[in-house]
């Protein structure tokens, strides 16, 4: 057991969890909690650490999953992110995802409603839980992947990771320098961009999603930049009622995803 909150695992476990750039070196990230670790890809698994609580109350059912160090309860309180742990958290590998390969894969595919693709696009959304969210979100309504700029909130960033409630484990993600020319590369491809927007926009639920669609989505306080919003197919935006003027970035997105779920759904029963 580690007992010494001076321990150098301790120090590089709660590197892992505050620094990016500690991250980023590793090529690696920290997931907390129960679920996260039985939901995580075993090739993914590098290391398992668990509180001295946490052994005595589900000892025989971790020893027989992965190899694991047990932290004295307050060291582990030190290394976790979380204000109330649940005793078990992961170093995991970061997976690498390529957009090129995926869209090669896409145009591929049957030409079936229910099959065709669906991307979010998230241009420097800053909020972890917006971005977590968006990814939870995407996998109910079964989107093909979330492509994000490099100045989106970090994706391991562990406030990301718990929202996402391990969707990160199951949605491919795609980082861009600028989503200018990844939007030129969609079109090419067939995908129709729409980009939440309220300048010349139409009501969300207008457009036909049932062909390969992608949603754009910009920057919470900003908005999308403008050269990024001009190269969509078309804007839309969502009426509020109320003196509501908009919907945050999660929640957005997630209307928007399942109306195009909504769409695929209706048409393939026709």
């Amino acid at each position: 057991m580690i007992t010494s909150m001076a321990n150098s695992k301790v120090k590089r476990l709660a590197a892992l969890a505050q620094k990016a750039k500690a991250r980023r070196e590793e090529n690696c990230f920290v997931a907390e909690g129960i679920r996260m670790f039985r939901e995580a890809p075993p090739d993914w698994i590098r290391e398992v650490y668990v509180s001295e609580t946490f052994i005595r109350k589900h000892g025989s059912e971790l020893r027989c999953s992965a190899p694991f160090e047990v932290l004295a309860d307050a060291v582990f309180q030190k290394a976790s992110d979380t204000q109330t742990p649940q005793g078990i958290l992961c170093v995991l590998s970061m997976p690498r995802y390529e957009l090129a390969e995926r869209l090669a894969g896409d145009s591929d595919r049957d030409t079936d409603t229910a099959k065709a693709p669906l991307y979010m696009l998230l241009e420097d959304l800053q909020d972890p839980g917006n971005v977590g969210t968006i990814l939870r979100a995407g996998e109910g309504a079964g989107i093909d992947g979330v492509i994000m700029t490099r100045q989106t909130a970090d994706l391991f960033n562990p406030k990301v990771i718990r929202a996402t409630m391990g969707s990160i484990y199951r949605v491919p993600f795609f980082i861009v320098d600028a989503l200018t020319d990844t939007i030129d590369l969609l079109r090419e491809k067939g995908v129709a961009v729409y980009a939440a927007h309220l300048d010349d926009s139409v009501d969300y639920d207008v457009p036909d999603y049932t062909q390969p669609t992608a949603f754009l989505i910009g920057n919470e306080g900003n908005g999308l930049r403008r050269e990024t919003a001009q190269r969509a197919a078309q804007y839309i935006k969502i009426p509020m009622a109320g003196q509501v003027e908009s919907l945050n970035a999660a929640m957005a997105s997630a209307v928007l995803m399942y109306e195009a779920a909504r769409q695929r759904r209706t048409k393939t029963k026709i």
